[in-house]
């Protein structure tokens, strides 16, 4: 069972189960093509009752604990960058994931937008800059916004310090088939009732996935991804 270090466990104070329990079904949630009502039924089968959206509300207050010791423990990337963007339904509307992967396909960062425009795809690089340095390269689609993005960040960058940017589609296929398993995790919810909710299941989804790939120091690629999560999370 999961278990967390001695100054997470003021997050768990309210809640009616153990945080052990509660971290393994959020990282089920984040893991899994599962729905709310699918783990509802697996607690029950543990002898727990706990309604959906019980879960739900672990969900959205508990992966920014993860984000934040995977942040703390994410292996550097490469230099050389692909963005896209993929849609996320929302209330019946899509709203849009911005993502980059590096030329080996390790994530770099991600950030859920409502709007897909410049604004929304600099406020994303400002995000992976923060976090991960500034890339030598930067390729993206064909997209405005993204490119006028990318020209504002040069610009306050400075001569000489600038990125390459490249706007060559079939460079652009790994992140593009990277995208299939986030979606792959969102499927099972048939779309997102709130935005703080979409962002903090993704947040979760996202992290679990490169814990999945191996970009955490101190992974062990002879456990599995449940075992290397409790090891990162203690």
């Amino acid at each position: 069972m999961p278990e967390v270090s001695s100054d997470q466990l003021k997050y768990f104070k309210g809640f009616c189960s153990t945080h052990s329990v509660i971290m393994l079904f959020v990282y089920m949630k984040c893991r899994f093509s599962l729905c709310y009502r699918e783990l509802e039924e697996m607690m029950s089968i543990r002898g727990a009752s706990v309604d959906h959206s019980t879960l739900q509300r672990w969900v959205r207050r508990l992966t920014k604990l993860i984000d934040k010791r995977v942040r703390s423990r994410k292996k550097p990337v490469n230099s050389s960058w692909r963005m896209d963007e993929t849609y996320i339904k929302l209330n019946g509307k899509w709203v849009y994931l911005y993502r980059a992967v590096d030329k080996y396909g390790q994530t770099i960062d991600f950030l859920l937008r409502a709007k897909r425009d410049a604004v929304a795809a600099k406020a994303f690089f400002t995000k992976a800059f923060k976090q991960n340095g500034t890339p030598e390269k930067v390729t993206v689609d064909k997209s405005g916004s993204n490119k006028l993005a990318l020209d504002s960040c040069n610009r306050d960058l400075g001569e000489g310090n600038e990125m390459e940017i490249r706007q060559v589609k079939y460079l652009n296929n790994i992140v593009e088939q990277d995208h299939r398993f986030i979606k792959k995790r969102t499927r099972p919810t048939l779309g997102f009732k709130n935005f703080y909710s979409a962002a903090a299941t993704i947040t979760g989804i996202e992290n679990i996935r490169m814990i999945q790939k191996g970009q955490i120091f101190g992974f062990d690629s002879t456990r599995f991804v449940f075992h290397n999560f409790c090891a990162l999370m203690a």
